[in-house]
């Protein structure tokens, strides 16, 4: 199912730029909501009624929002918001949650509510979230009402960030929808951004699984602490190339249809601090979480018990929108700690050591994070953490920790490399010095890692996209 979309994606993407840039401006929503449509359809045929569903549901709503707030109803605006967020989670909770609260009463001996056994809608959590949107930004003004269906649908189903964000919120998108600016520039900046997505993902994100995949089936008992830390290493950039891949490719494709979406990743693992590490990571799922939830609570403006417990109500909700699994609740609060520490005293004495020290730490209590992240099972994450912390009974290392490690080297240098905004800098002084140099390398190395992703694509079967089933 999730491959059938990928096929579609990079199959059929060139005749949707060539339908979309031969139809009229004024109707170029059209052929892009029908698209978006067909794209989700393609791989989630049977729940493209729920999206459907929650587009017109959430338009309508919209219309009430409007309708009374021209009245000065403020009442009635507020319930009509209110019905829009209680539906989305609704259908959130219904499709991403009823079977894991079930399973859990039934681990106590309560049956009332039987396990259903539904598949997880891809792109559910995005694009729920995004609906939500909508009707609080017409309500707070900070975007108008839309009347045009179909423009409403484009902004909930708008393919290339549909199944995997970036979360858009409305008030960004708002004035977009009726009007975005198309240029050669602006094309061209969006092939160069999609490029490198696509590497991120095919070449760095895909190997690195492969290796993550080894040390997550090795039986604890065997797992050594060098291999225990070998493998957390390969998931957390697995994780982050995979996923700022994909955030990059929609942004690419974005810019190619004339959208600005935001950037989801900014260098995260160079921060200093937790606390700076979720300002880089995920970056539209924190300003979500901000705009809509820690700041309607009362955010920092509160008493100081009441902040904090602002502060893990927002974590708890980070945590589980990542999966309906007790482990992601637990790494919600785990970093709920972290950030409340930071907050109230950890930062004033961090930021008192050198830097280097600062980064050591923040890398460290961020790998500790995806090991909890990663392992849902809590008997196999015990385990797997026992191992990083030399406890568990594989030793500290074997010969086979030896060969991963030195075959995979060179792919753990280049990925730790494409960490850093190093390549940044060369890239500006290169721009500065010979910008003849630049003009003529450009396409051919955009080619060049099109054609080597194209043909790693076509002979691979490894091919996961790891926040689809978020």
């Amino acid at each position: 199912m999730i491959f059938s979309t990928i096929y579609f994606l990079f199959l059929y993407f060139p005749i949707v730029l060539i339908l979309y840039y031969i139809t009229p401006l004024k109707w170029r929503n059209i052929p892009l909501f029908i698209v978006s449509l067909v794209f989700y359809g393609w791989g989630e045929p049977v729940y493209l009624f729920v999206m459907l569903a929650s587009i017109t549901i959430n338009y309508l709503l919209g219309l009430v929002v409007d309708r009374y707030k021209r009245r000065d109803d403020d009442k009635g605006a507020r319930m009509a918001v209110a019905a829009s967020v209680v539906i989305n989670l609704a259908i959130l909770f219904f499709f991403k949650y009823w079977d894991f609260i079930a399973g859990s009463l039934e681990a106590v001996g309560l049956t009332f509510m039987p396990k259903l056994g539904l598949e997880l809608p891809i792109g559910i959590s995005f694009y729920t979230f995004q609906t939500m949107s909508y009707t609080v930004d017409v309500y707070r003004g900070d975007g108008h009402c839309q009347r045009n269906p179909i423009t409403f649908g484009t902004f909930v189903t708008l393919f290339p960030q549909l199944i995997a964000g970036p979360i858009i919120q409305y008030k960004d998108l708002d004035k977009q929808l009726e009007k975005r600016t198309h240029s050669a520039e602006g094309f061209a900046s969006g092939v160069q951004v999609f490029v490198i997505g696509m590497a991120k993902k095919v070449l760095l994100a895909n190997n690195l699984g492969m290796l993550w995949d080894v040390y997550k089936a090795t039986p604890v008992a065997e797992l050594t602490t060098a291999g225990a830390w070998l493998g957390i290493l390969a998931f957390s950039l697995q994780l982050y190339f995979d996923f700022s891949g994909y955030s990059d490719m929609a942004v690419g494709m974005g810019r190619m249809l004339g959208f600005s979406f935001m950037r989801n990743f900014n260098y995260p693992y160079i921060s200093k601090s937790v606390t700076e590490f979720w300002r880089r990571w995920h970056i539209s799922l924190g300003n979500w979480f901000r705009d809509y939830v820690y700041i309607p609570l009362g955010g920092n403006r509160v008493s100081k018990g009441r902040h904090l417990v602002n502060l893990l109500v927002v974590w708890a909700l980070t945590g589980i929108w990542h999966g309906a699994s007790w482990n992601f609740l637990f790494w919600g609060l785990y970093f709920a700690v972290l950030i409340i520490a930071e907050k109230f005293f950890l930062l004033r004495w961090l930021e008192k050591l050198p830097s280097f020290v600062q980064h050591l730490y923040t890398v460290f209590v961020v790998l500790v994070s995806w090991a909890i992240f990663a392992v849902e099972d809590f008997g196999q994450m015990r385990g797997y953490l026992a191992a990083m912390f030399g406890f568990a009974g594989g030793g500290a290392m074997n010969a086979s920790f030896g060969y991963y490690f030195r075959s995979y080297l060179p792919t753990l240098v280049l990925a730790i490399l494409a960490c850093v905004p190093l390549w940044n800098g060369l890239w500006q002084r290169l721009e500065e010095k010979k910008p003849v140099v630049l003009r003529v390398a450009l396409p051919v190395l955009l080619l060049g890692g099109l054609l080597l992703c194209t043909s790693y694509l076509v002979d691979a079967t490894y091919n996961p996209f790891l926040y689809f089933r978020f």
